[in-house]
């Protein structure tokens, strides 16, 4: 990456400060790109799920993977939670979708609750095994909550065979006039369940599998207590990526972990984390990490920088650290600040293999978060923090009243926030697909054909706060 001629700048810059500028071209079509990363994580799409409580859970990690991304299942899970997550996470089949499996005997309020927690939104009533009727939240409207949904389904089912072609599916649906379909194998059984969406993705994003040809998953470790013992379990689980992670990971402490971990042997790539500086980059790949996670203090939830001061703008400490890392062979993943498809286009322009996202994701169905409705009809999820109070107290649930009381004085993060629902792309896939398009064309305006042509490529230059106002679109006339 460059910056304009006459250019350079003489401050820290966040994604806000900066644009990028079109290049001569090659690459004929956004499709014609290549975004898989090469730190070895097994990203086809260059984007991670943030380890935080509130985003990253089995339904999250599951829909992700199946499109190319990886999620980092959080620290405070307890392990043997962790591992059957990942069990669990590596059984689901890389095209189709997991189904909610409703008996005929359900009732209508408990199928209301269920629905939400995909956003395929459907429920398939099922039947020793086999699907009998779909129900979906429109098919509940004005029902009452304690009917049974066998009285309200929708039995005129069209199924799809277990192994289809993407296209068939789509075209079998549009036929059928159907948005969604149960899949069934070749007893009849349910095995999935597909949408037209769904078939058109699977078209366009490769999952993210491991060997065994699995979906991958990532899980986080802190750097307190057995560190060696919670990873060495994460091993044994078959996790594909290990997170070191604490909110100032440039201190003993930390190297220590990091040791303690590549002591292990692991044959995955072990993340370390977080940092903003070139010499905490370089120190944490000299302790053994092969990943550094890059960011303090500018995610949604986090309120490090006013309590403390301490932080830097993102996309300065992501240029700096990606240029340490690439000396010694190392990597960055750019954590927190992107609040459009823009400043993840930036974060790799700047040389970041991968874009962690959390807050931006929080608010889709996938998210663990129970789903509510405010006064005025919008949906929305919970999100906090996890340095702040309600995540201390989580993760310190088995210390001592007077250690949890002193602990939880000390609080960097919003302990309650919420995140809405955008109703035209409730779904993390809604979400991805948004993100991706953005970065495919910035990476088709640089004349790059993959993330590492775009990095080399990207012309940058900076702008003022009304240069930033001008790119931003109007939804109203002036």
């Amino acid at each position: 990456m460059e910056f304009l001629p006459g250019l350079m700048p003489t401050h820290d810059l966040t994604y806000d400060d900066v644009f990028m500028v079109p290049r001569r071209s090659e690459v004929t079509s956004r499709h014609g790109v290549d975004l898989a990363s090469v730190d070895g994580t097994g990203t086809t799409i260059p984007l991670v799920v943030a380890n935080m409580t509130a985003v990253a859970g089995r339904r999250m990690a599951e829909t992700t993977a199946r499109r190319g991304a990886l999620t980092v299942l959080p620290q405070d899970i307890p392990v043997d939670v962790v591992a059957d997550v990942i069990a669990w996470v590596k059984s689901r089949h890389l095209v189709h979708d997991t189904p909610i499996e409703l008996d005929p005997t359900t009732t209508a309020g408990e199928a209301l609750v269920l629905i939400h927690k995909r956003a395929h939104g459907a429920g398939v009533v099922v039947e020793d095994g086999r699907p009998v009727g779909i129900v979906t939240e429109h098919d509940l409207e004005g029902v009452d909550r304690f009917a049974q949904v066998r009285d309200v389904m929708f039995t005129d089912v069209v199924t799809l065979g277990e192994v289809h072609d993407p296209a068939e599916a789509y075209e079998q649906l549009s036929t059928q006039r159907r948005r969604v379909a149960p899949v069934v194998g070749a007893d009849g059984r349910l095995v999935g369940i597909q949408t037209r969406k769904g078939a058109v993705r699977s078209s366009m994003y490769r999952p993210a599998v491991d060997a065994q040809g699995r979906l991958r998953v990532a899980a986080a470790v802190g750097i307190n207590g057995d560190v060696a013992g919670k990873a060495q379990a994460l091993l044994d689980a078959d996790v594909d990526v290990l997170v070191i992670d604490t909110a100032h990971g440039h201190q003993q402490k930390m190297f220590d972990a990091v040791a303690a971990v590549r002591a292990l042997d692991p044959q995955v790539p072990v993340v370390a984390g977080n940092i903003v500086s070139a010499e905490g980059t370089r120190e944490l790949i000299e302790a053994g990490a092969d990943i550094v996670k890059v960011g303090v203090g500018p995610g949604a939830m986090c309120t490090t920088r006013m309590m403390t001061a301490v932080g830097r703008p993102q996309f300065s400490a992501v240029l700096e650290c990606a240029a340490a890392a690439r000396e010694l062979g190392g990597h960055v993943w750019a954590d927190g600040g992107v609040r459009h498809p823009r400043d993840v286009a930036l974060a790799l322009a700047a040389g970041a293999s991968n874009v962690m996202i959390g807050s931006w994701f929080a608010g889709t169905l996938e998210s663990p978060g129970d789903l509510f409705t405010d006064a005025d009809g919008r949906q929305y999820k919970e999100s906090f923090g996890m340095a702040s109070a309600r995540a201390v107290r989580n993760r310190t649930a088995e210390d001592s009243p007077f250690d949890r009381a002193r602990k939880g004085l000390f609080e960097e993060g919003i302990s309650t926030a919420r995140m809405y629902i955008d109703p035209a792309r409730p779904s993390v896939e809604d979400v991805i697909d948004q993100i991706i398009a953005g970065v495919r064309s910035s990476c088709t305006y640089a004349g790059a054909a993959t993330l590492e042509e775009f990095h080399e490529h990207a012309l940058v230059g900076l702008q003022s706060t009304a240069g930033y106002a001008e790119g931003r679109p109007l939804h109203t006339s002036w």
